[in-house]
């Protein structure tokens, strides 16, 4: 249980560090009190995505299915999340952001007691519904950014933007560390126990948000057809990713989910092009401000989330294969502590850090940079567990500032009353680039098998040599990002 102490104490820290802060800037205790639910929210939403990724096997045994079943229920979360995040945003700027948190935490709650309940009775479709119903709350997310920026006092916003931001990595990568440890002393069913509680917790901590927080008097329509046509393409476009492995890139199923993407993305762009009020304002894709941050976070989180996928595998693998420790789920999840440590650390120095000369562009560039610093040190120092461990501290420094500025980079951008909106893309793009770069890296790696044996370390080196200049790309990418008028009123709030 030591991996969930040192995470414990980590997040605790950065709690500390945020209201250290918010004091020194306002002696408002509401607005205090907003800023915790929203962190809170935001971190159990982004552990419950990943917590299951440490105890896979486990689950597979528990159902009696195999590798692929078990993969269903990191699957079945994503597919729900990506369809529920652009729609909450949209509905949060529209109606009001407190709305959609409560229910999104409400729903956590009862999808995470219904996974537990069908884990500890071996019930396999009530877990793949449980979670789900837990990927629904997906849209809890892109909500905390836009109540905010409507609710907080200037001063404050910047950070809390950089620590919202940066909630998704460190909740992402807190997930899979305690998973482990703790199926190994409570059970399986205690990995959901644990996010029914927090979740609980949460929902609790929102009588803090404001009740009458308005949305946007002039944008009262929904866009049904947008929104149905959104989700079959994200939905196909997860599902081809996450399933290629299994049925083959080539395959027909795999194919047919290809051409369905272009077909659904398609049909989609012409009908917001052509809709009074659409879900998604194609400015929030494709306009000056926004296309190159875009592709810079799909590239980003393609990048990072290979190495995440892949140290699990090489941890685990026997030391027979001539690279792997043979660690168990618990001793992975104290391998791995580094990335979730460090990017806790990280996260409160970004906004400071984006107030100096470069901005939150140059903040989020020094991540992507460093980030590949840590998988070449990964592609060429894997022999020795202390090796990987700094490498991951090295990425968990990396992903705190790459993830923690982008958030600001988007508020940065966008028009206040579509926040959410903005938010919410750039969450889906964040997942899709992540399920991207897991999907390649495993493919990388399996490529590398001969004669259906494990595979070979030329693989693991392959695969992290690939994201180390994946995620240095990005940070060219970042380059073309514009630079803003508030990275300028940013630095005054911050000197002062």
């Amino acid at each position: 249980m030591w991996v969930a102490a040192v995470l414990v104490l980590s997040v605790a820290h950065i709690v500390r560090r945020f209201k250290k802060r918010a004091e020194e800037d306002d002696d408002s205790a509401p607005s205090r009190a907003v800023a915790s639910v929203l962190l809170l929210a935001a971190l159990v939403v982004a552990l419950a995505q990943t917590i299951v990724v440490g105890v896979l096997a486990d689950l597979a045994r528990e159902f009696g299915t195999d590798a692929v079943g078990a993969t269903w229920m990191l699957t079945a979360f994503m597919l729900a999340s990506a369809v529920a995040t652009p729609i909450a945003g949209r509905l949060g700027d529209q109606h009001g952001h407190r709305r959609v948190i409560v229910t999104g935490l409400a729903l956590l709650a009862i999808g995470s007691v219904l996974t537990a309940v069908s884990v500890g009775a071996g019930w396999y479709s009530g877990a793949l519904l449980g979670r789900v119903v837990q990927g629904f709350a997906g849209g809890v997310f892109p909500c905390t950014f836009g109540l905010a920026r409507q609710v907080l006092p200037g001063q404050r916003l910047p950070r809390v933007i950089a620590a919202l931001s940066a909630m998704f990595g460190v909740g992402g990568a807190a997930g899979m560390v305690v998973a482990g440890p703790l199926a190994d002393v409570a059970g399986t069913s205690a990995v959901f126990w644990t996010i029914a509680g927090l979740s609980v917790i949460a929902l609790a901590g929102s009588g803090a948000l404001p009740r009458h927080q308005a949305g946007n008097p002039q944008s009262r329509g929904f866009d049904i057809t947008g929104g149905v046509l959104l989700a079959a393409a994200l939905v196909s476009l997860l599902l081809a990713i996450s399933q290629a492995r299994s049925w083959g890139a080539a395959s027909p199923a795999t194919v047919g989910l290809g051409i369905a993407v272009l077909v659904f993305a398609g049909a989609f762009g012409a009908v917001e092009h052509r809709t009074a009020e659409p879900l998604i304002d194609l400015r929030l894709l494709f306009g000056r401000r926004l296309i190159a941050l875009n592709v810079a976070t799909v590239v980003t989180g393609l990048g990072m989330f290979a190495a995440v996928t892949l140290l699990p595998l090489l941890a685990q693998a026997p030391p027979q294969s001539g690279y792997g420790f043979g660690y168990s789920a618990a001793r992975t999840g104290l391998l791995i502590a580094p990335i979730g440590v460090c990017m806790t650390v990280a996260a409160p120095v970004t906004s400071r850090l984006a107030g100096q000369k470069k901005g939150a562009r140059g903040v989020f560039q020094a991540g992507a940079t460093l980030a590949a610093v840590g998988l070449l040190g990964l592609c060429a120092f894997h022999d020795r567990p202390l090796h990987v461990a700094i490498s991951g501290a090295v990425l968990g420094l990396a992903y705190g500032l790459a993830f923690g500025s982008i958030g600001t980079l988007v508020v940065d951008a966008t028009p206040p009353e579509q926040t959410g909106a903005a938010a919410g893309i750039n969450t889906i793009l964040r997942t899709v680039g992540g399920a991207m770069g897991s999907a390649i890296a495993v493919a990388i790696v399996a490529a590398s098998s001969t004669s259906h044996g494990p595979p070979t370390e030329a693989g693991y080196k392959t695969a992290f040599l690939v994201s180390a200049a994946v995620v240095g790309l990005a940070a060219l990418i970042a380059a073309a990002i514009p630079a803003t008028a508030s990275d300028a009123h940013l630095r005054d709030e911050i000197r002062e």
